[in-house]
């Protein structure tokens, strides 16, 4: 209709006539080739070119012997995330997390694997400045992988490496179409370029390039430089600086997701320390409630629960405790002849738990416990007890550590469990088994060294 405006909307097709790359090739020359090939839509500036890392990785003469792919999978690998039987998700020297850090068998020689580009962003930016120079067009590179994905089944294809493109949208501080502020949109647009490929690229066709044409405004300036620090930017800084796929991968402070099962069970254990100052930033209750709900999976004897958790949310409940403790514990001290400075020495000692932002007082009930009519079996009934109690209370350390909070179990209640029980008005049979200290970290821990771990164990 004359004059009625062009609708929104892209189009992707994917480059026909390049031929099986090889160690050495020029990929310039042949994405060149393709796309001013007969029938072949000539590039212009704005497209989007999306070029399949494998062919990225021959042409760098990133390839192995299949033999070696183990080896090469450890090579590349810088932490993993999980494991399941042979498959192992890991973080590879990019920082990017997939199986097997990315070596792949596919679409490769029989008997030879394919490494990832050592660096996918440097190869984006060489063919983007190659297409350039070569065709006199200013085009963005995205170059993709495929990737699967936590909580979805199935695969898609994602940026691995990109040059002139905006591979972040940040909508933060918009609106939507309704007025509603938007607070954590930001759209990894390279991702979905990526994708959109894919459907024309296919995995069994040969045709490792794709273009998008139609969406100028995800291309950079020419003249875009690659940003000194692309994990702190969202598609590009003030300053029109190229942040490349790096700035799609989320760094670890701000990725709640970053551990596989297993490595977050050891990770929280390793976090597990006894820390001594706190900063005053509230404790969340809900994230203690969490940690008494680990605790109270801890194995028990004959089925019982004897764990019980006094949480002392409220300055006036902590102070109260903390002062009587004080002095039950003078008193002691002055009853065992200590000089007045060497008590308010010890004293100071206790400052752990008086400058904590919350208290927990774990305490041991023997509901259930079996009454022997001598001593011997008697006191091992109690010690289950205690060392379920224990674990008890491992569990709960542990899970604060996975919270990201830090904890310091104090015995001190376990002197004066009658005044902590008048204190806290607790039931007769409660005995109080320590106090934890519970507040975010002032500091990070100091290093702890490793303890050989054949000191502690006598083999039969």
């Amino acid at each position: 209709m004359t004059g009625a405006a062009q609708a929104p909307g892209y189009r992707v097709w994917a480059l026909p006539g390049i031929p099986e790359v090889r160690p050495g090739d020029d990929l310039v020359k042949l994405v060149a080739s393709a796309a001013t090939g007969p029938g072949a839509p000539q590039l212009a500036d704005g497209d989007v070119v999306l070029v399949t890392s494998k062919i990225v990785s021959k042409a760098e003469g990133r390839i192995v012997e299949a033999t070696d792919r183990e080896a090469a999978i450890d090579a590349e690998t810088a932490r993993v995330v999980a494991r399941r039987g042979s498959l192992r998700i890991v973080q590879d020297h990019r920082g990017l997390v997939m199986a097997a850090a990315g070596v792949d068998a596919s679409n490769t020689p029989s008997g030879t694997i394919l490494l990832l580009p050592e660096d996918p962003d440097a190869s984006a930016r060489a063919l983007r400045a190659g297409l350039r120079e070569t065709l006199g067009v200013d085009v963005g590179v995205v170059v993709t992988d495929t990737f699967g994905r936590p909580w979805r089944s199935g695969l898609t294809d994602v940026a691995i490496g990109a040059a002139g493109v905006r591979v972040l949208d940040d909508l933060r501080g918009g609106t939507d179409a309704y007025g509603n502020p938007l607070v954590a949109t930001v759209v990894a647009t390279a991702d979905e370029l990526a994708a959109a490929g894919d459907l024309v690229k296919g995995k069994a066709t040969g045709r490792p390039v794709a273009v998008v044409r139609g969406l100028p405004h995800v291309v950079l300036p020419a003249d875009a430089e690659p940003a000194a620090d692309p994990g702190a930017d969202s598609g590009a800084d003030a300053a029109g600086a190229d942040p490349g796929a790096r700035a799609l991968v989320r760094n670890a402070a701000d990725d709640m997701f970053r551990l596989g099962t297993s490595e977050a069970v050891r990770e929280a254990v390793t976090l597990r320390r006894t820390v001594r100052e706190f900063t005053d930033d509230p404790v969340d209750p809900g994230a203690v409630r969490r940690a008494v709900a680990a605790a109270l999976t801890a194995p028990a004897p004959h089925h019982t629960a004897p764990w019980r958790f006094v949480l002392l949310e409220s300055a006036e409940s902590r102070t109260r405790l903390l002062d009587a403790m004080r002095d039950a514990w003078v008193a002691d001290l002055r009853a065992d002849g200590k000089s007045e400075e060497s008590i308010a020495k010890r004293v100071r000692r206790g400052d752990v738990l008086r400058n904590a932002p919350y208290l927990a007082v774990p305490c041991m009930v023997l509901d259930g416990a079996h009454a022997y009519p001598d001593a011997r079996r008697a006191a091992a009934e109690r010690e289950m007890f205690v060392v379920a109690h224990g674990a008890g209370i491992q569990n709960f350390l542990v899970t604060l550590a996975a919270e990201r909070l830090g904890s310091a179990w104090i015995s001190s209640t376990m002197f004066c469990r009658d005044v902590v029980r008048e204190a806290l008005e607790l039931p007769a049979d409660w005995e109080p088994m320590g106090a934890v200290a519970i507040g975010r970290p002032a500091a990070p821990p100091r290093e702890r060294p490793a303890r050989p771990v054949d000191d502690f164990v006598s083999v039969r």
